[in-house]
């Protein structure tokens, strides 16, 4: 009785140990692995742009050479967009919405992060915080005294609010935010350690309270990548809140008709004296 009672207990021991290994073996993996999960980037030369708008190369700190893409405003007092695009793809996926900010007479920048569409080096957060402030400080370069709108999408909104946190813009626009990327990552792979493994976290709630700027969301009622309550939680961050825009949809990043016509909107209602860099 005792020898088999050992040899069951052994056997339980065994099939946990080999569980155990496994289950860190798997970790260990993911760790090594994740920004490959993260971050998803065309990194092919694009076509220019046309419809306005011109390449230009901007260099990093950091030696990077970055592409972005920029349409002057017609007149000085039109506003102008720094667009900050998402994880996936590349710029020019984005070129409708790019278009459509510049069809009203108003400037646009559209950064293409390091190693997409053009553009060297390695995707990470930190990289991209050094695109993003090497893209605004060459828009308000080119645009001086306009009002500026940092425009976030999807992971870019990590970006665009802690950017925002540092330079005051006259608005900020957030298309599909969240509150960290880690907060994702955790309803993604709830049976991982994330909160312990994840090195790019986007804690665009630790920025939020910094944001002294009027903050448009837009979000989809059903978003398969980043549920709209992270979005939701990410607005109690702001000290003033943000107006949030809805589509009663499933989507990840709101269709491009009703981003342009929230955005418009936005901008209009915003004081003529708002923050001018």
């Amino acid at each position: 009785m005792a020898s088999t009672m050992r040899k069951i207990i052994l056997k339980v021991v065994r099939r946990g140990a080999v569980c155990a290994a496994l289950y860190v073996a798997v970790c260990g993996l993911m760790f090594i692995f994740q920004r490959s999960l993260q971050y998803f980037p065309d990194p092919a030369p694009m076509a220019p742009p046309g419809a306005g708008f011109s390449a230009l190369a901007l260099a990093t700190p950091d030696g990077e050479r970055l592409v972005a893409w920029w349409a002057p405003p017609a007149d000085p007092a039109r506003p102008v967009f720094l667009y900050l695009h998402g994880n996936g793809g590349n710029l020019a996926y984005r070129l409708p919405r790019l278009r459509g900010l510049a069809s009203a007479g108003d400037g646009v920048m559209g950064l293409s992060w390091r190693g997409y569409g053009g553009s060297t080096g390695v995707p990470s957060e930190a990289g991209f915080m050094t695109d993003a402030r090497a893209a605004y400080a060459a828009l308000v370069k080119a645009a001086p005294g306009a009002r500026v709108i940092i425009v976030g999408e999807s992971i870019g909104t990590g970006i665009a609010t802690m950017l925002a946190a540092d330079v005051r813009p006259a608005g900020v626009i957030l298309d599909s935010a969240f509150t960290s990327a880690v907060d994702i990552a955790a309803q993604t792979y709830p049976w991982l350690p994330v909160r312990r493994l994840m090195l790019d976290r986007f804690r665009a709630d630790l920025a939020a309270p910094m944001v002294t700027s009027p903050v448009l969301q837009l979000h989809c009622r059903s978003d398969p990548v980043i549920p709209l309550a992270l979005a939701e939680r990410l607005t109690r961050h702001f000290p003033d809140g943000s107006t949030m825009k809805i589509v009663e949809q499933s989507c990840h990043v709101v269709p491009t008709g009703f981003f342009l016509s929230a955005a418009f909107d936005y901008v209009s209602a915003l004081p003529a004296s708002e923050s001018r860099h």
